[in-house]
């Protein structure tokens, strides 16, 4: 390996030791951008920030292959220009250089990685202040126009307009302030161009180079940029400000990098709790396999809770012509009522990219979807088979190589399968369409007690464990067979950190001494609510005579998705236990123990196959899950940019929504409004309960008031008078399975948890969405 590469030779190998700025250019050069030719002198080259004798030659090679003229001698440290610190005009440029003055500017540079300033922002920022550094050295632009570009707004995340100011002469006056600059924007979306008119012929130009860069480095950027007669690129790097995730630490929180609308529904139901980091990296691994829009993932990690990105939705929506309102009637009964006032945040989506982009982006996964569909019959048989076989295989399993074999070859695969089956299928639109529709027909009460009988004549796969514990008491099912069919449904059963019940040997005596201790029997409350729908259907006929057969075909279609869905979901539950057994076992083997726990996904076959590099940050890793897990649950919408700390802090805190820039929404002191869940009126007091590990403390007839439900608080629903959430939406699982039982739910409200209290008596109304204090 050489000393000094020219920008169109360094290779990726080099590129890992000249710096960030040495290797941006290098990348954007090759690329076809427009950046003033030039060298970059590797961290190898120096030698307590001098330059080496034996790296001169080369060195001067490349300053031998550039005219005449005057050069720029700027730092490339290999910590500088990086996702985590920029040391932005912290290490020294010699600008105007001579060709013969080159090397002293060279020396000039290397020595002020031992500039004071470097090592107070080395403190600060917590980086090492030992600075291995490189040095650039590149043909000098004599600027009439010069300045910067941030590609997304560095204050707000907004990627509505790239925002930058501009200078007349060289940027540096532009850095010291010593001339007045003067702003402007290109609109992300047209290329509109608003600001000083002598840098408006350039703006289409800027505008394309932005598109290139972003789609070369993944992120948004800070640019800066030269013009004389032409627009030249002089510096790119990340935007430090909307950086989201430190992977060495697992700090992270991707609400900073862009101004959206988030929200907890619907995958707040299904991941409650805080997100190891292996469980966040396997979320975004599926993501990954379904993204649609290129840059842009549905789903969100905000300090280690998953959100929901619904902006890109909307979004998407309004290109292909939908209005704002439609688009959120749209998503309303998936993803919740946005509050009114909420402004939700929409990106620049052009009605014909957003099509090209989603066209072409989908072929693969919609292959792979209609792929694993048509095996959806094999997979349904097959994964209680494979469920079982593979535990047992894990249980054998001895070695690093048999480990990685079955990780490889059997248990990741296994879940990408049904994935794609479970997230392409399944008709959940068919259940919205229909409700949609009958709401407007008979009314929001009488809708719901018809979209109340999913199970048909059979019972859904998610009340199958409730009904299996009285099958045991009854001995029509054995222990060991109910904890191979419904041990892996739990709350938590979405996070491979935490056991399932089938790991706890006093599981099913707990959930027995339940039954009895309650004497409810749920076969009959699901009897009961079959004839609470049968007179809702009959009294539908009997207004509505010609659209018998036309309801009939709509529930049967609704009742075989809801089974379809449910059995899917309830398959592709077993691979996280098996991936939590396997985890469990290869920490066992190599003695990580379930730090574990702590690596991300990608990072676990690279450990099997002798990788240990990531061991050294999994304590810290577990510090910041820690962390994250003594916060309390955040609110359901966010919008912009949130910090727990604020929120927590502010006396206007609210569990429904936060967005620093909405007018306070006001309600009526003694109602909260939420989703009508299930239809029914009655009145109780208030049990809150933060967290499913509480259930024991509840108590038959009391209104179970809770931030978010999901299957495995199914076994207590039967003993709640009703029930009430802040998250949630009419097809959200306490919805879904209070229907079924017939218990009053309300679902959806936002603030329930902190305007209530225990004991309040309430009214609950599930057929108007209302819980109303007495």
């Amino acid at each position: 390996m050489k000393f000094a590469y020219s920008f169109r030779e360094a290779t990726e190998n080099e590129l890992t030791i000249a710096g960030g700025k040495g290797a941006s250019l290098c990348l954007m050069y090759q690329a076809g951008i427009r950046v003033p030719d030039g060298f970059v002198i590797l961290a190898t080259a120096f030698e307590n920030n001098n330059v080496k004798q034996e790296a001169k030659a080369d060195i001067l090679k490349c300053l031998d292959s550039l005219p005449d003229v005057l050069f720029a001698v700027r730092s490339s440290a290999l910590s500088e220009d990086s996702t985590k610190t920029s040391f932005a005009g912290e290490f020294e440029s010699v600008l105007d250089v001579k060709k013969v003055d080159v090397f002293s500017a060279v020396s000039q540079v290397a020595v002020s990685a031992k500039s004071q300033r470097v090592s107070e922002y080395s403190r600060v920022h917590g980086v090492d202040g030992d600075h291995k550094i490189a040095v650039v050295v590149q043909i000098m632009i004599k600027a009439k126009i010069s300045g910067v570009l941030f590609s997304a707004d560095p204050i707000t995340g907004s990627h509505v307009n790239m925002v930058g100011n501009q200078v007349f002469g060289a940027g540096e006056q532009l850095v010291s302030g010593e001339n007045n600059a003067y702003p402007f924007t290109i609109s992300r979306l047209g290329a509109k161009y608003q600001g000083d008119k002598s840098f408006a012929v350039f703006a289409k130009a800027m505008h394309r180079t932005v598109e290139k860069l972003e789609s070369i480095f993944g992120c948004m950027l800070d640019i800066e940029w030269a013009v004389d007669d032409k627009l030249y690129i002089v510096q790119a790097r990340p935007i430090t400000t909307l950086q989201t995730i430190d992977y060495d630490t697992y700090e992270i929180n991707q609400s900073l990098d862009t101004d959206a609308l988030w929200t907890s529904n619907n995958v707040g139901e299904a991941v409650p709790d805080v997100m190891s980091p292996f469980t966040w990296s396997m979320l975004h691994e599926m993501d990954m396999e379904c993204q649609k829009v290129p840059g842009y993932y549905m789903f969100g990690n905000i300090c280690g809770r998953t959100y929901t990105n619904i902006s890109i939705v909307i979004s998407m929506l309004k290109a292909i012509g939908y209005s704002s309102a439609k688009s959120q009637e749209l998503i309303a009964d998936i993803f919740g009522h946005i509050p009114s006032g909420l402004e939700v945040p929409v990106y620049p989506f052009g009605r014909f990219e957003i099509i090209k982009e989603t066209v072409a982006r989908s072929k693969k996964s919609l292959k792979r979807m209609r792929d694993s569909k048509k095996q959806k019959a094999y997979y349904l048989e097959r994964t209680p088979v494979w469920y079982v076989e593979t535990l047992e295989f894990i249980e054998k399993a001895a070695t690093k190589e048999e480990l990685l074999n079955l990780w490889v070859s059997d248990v990741r695969p296994f879940l990408s399968a049904l994935w794609n089956i479970w997230f392409g299928g399944a008709g959940s639109l068919t259940l919205s369409t229909l409700r949609s529709r009958l709401v407007k027909m008979v009314g929001e009460e009488q809708a719901n007690l018809l979209c109340s009988n999913f199970s048909g004549g059979n019972p859904l796969v998610s009340m199958q464990p409730l009904l299996g514990i009285e099958q045991v008491v009854s001995g029509k099912l054995d222990r060991e067979k109910y904890l191979e069919l419904y041990g892996h449904r739990s709350p938590h059963e979405f996070e491979v950190y935490y056991p399932y019940p089938a790991d706890d040997p006093d599981y099913v005596d707990k959930q027995i001494s339940e039954y009895r201790k309650t004497g409810i029997n749920p076969a009959e409350l699901l009897k009961k609510q079959t004839e609470v729908f049968e007179k809702a259907k009959k009294e539908f006929i009997r207004e509505y005579p010609a659209k018998q057969k036309w309801l009939e075909k709509k529930l049967a279609k609704v009742s075989q998705d809801a089974s379809t869905r449910e059995s899917l979901r309830n398959e592709f539950v077993k691979v996280f236990r098996v991936m939590r057994h396997l985890l469990l076992k290869i920490g066992a083997v190599t003695g990580v123990g379930d730090n574990i726990f702590m690596m991300y996904c990608f990072e676990v076959p690279k450990f099997l196959q002798g990788d240990c590099g990531m061991l050294d940050q999994l304590p810290v890793r577990r510090t910041n899950f820690e962390k994250y897990q003594k916060l309390p649950p955040f609110p359901m919408f966010i919008r912009g940019r949130f910090n727990p700390e604020e929120w927590l802090a502010s006396n206007d805190r609210r569990q429904d929504y936060y967005d620093i820039n909405a007018q306070k929404l006001v309600s009526g002191e003694n109602l909260i409004k939420g989703f009508a869940g299930a239809p029914g009126t009655v009145e109780g007091k208030v049990h809150i309960l933060r967290n499913f590990d509480e259930a024991d403390e509840f108590q038959k007839g009391e209104i179970l008031v809770t931030t978010v439900t999901n299957i495995g608080w199914t076994p207590m629903f039967p003993k709640a008078a009703a029930i009430v959430t802040d998250i949630g939406a009419p097809l959200s699982h306490a919805a879904i399975v209070a229907r079924e039982l017939g218990i009053p739910a309300v679902v959806g409200c936002g603030n329930a948890t902190t305007v209530l209290k225990n004991g309040d008596l309430v009214l609950v109304n599930g057929s108007l969405g209302t819980v109303t204090k007495k």
